[in-house]
């Protein structure tokens, strides 16, 4: 079993979650990184574990794996629902998605 890398902005580990009140379904996220993202029964993105489990739960997050941060960076900025926020996991401060000053 291999443990996978996962992303960092200066060190700190990266996770990413979605708003599902702001999704519209478009499915980019799933297109850019479809090991993160998915689409569910309802239409709406919602994000996965390393294992492919998908995370329905309301503001639940998932590691952003350092192979992937690029594609998680693209999904954020492409939604047009804005609704992908990546952060740190230390201080849940967002490095990349609507929030961003």
């Amino acid at each position: 079993m291999s443990v996978q890398q996962e992303a960092s902005v200066d060190g700190e580990a990266l996770e990413v979650w979605i708003d599902q009140d702001l999704c519209t379904g478009d499915g980019i996220c799933a297109q850019y990184a479809p090991e993160v993202f998915e689409l569910d029964i309802d239409g709406l993105a919602y994000v996965k574990t390393a294992d492919d489990r998908l995370l329905q739960d309301r503001g639940a997050t998932t590691a952003v794996p350092l192979p992937l941060l690029t594609d998680v960076v693209d999904s954020a900025k492409e939604c047009p629902g804005e609704c992908i926020h990546v952060r740190r996991v230390s201080d849940k401060v967002e490095v990349y998605g609507p929030d961003v000053a």
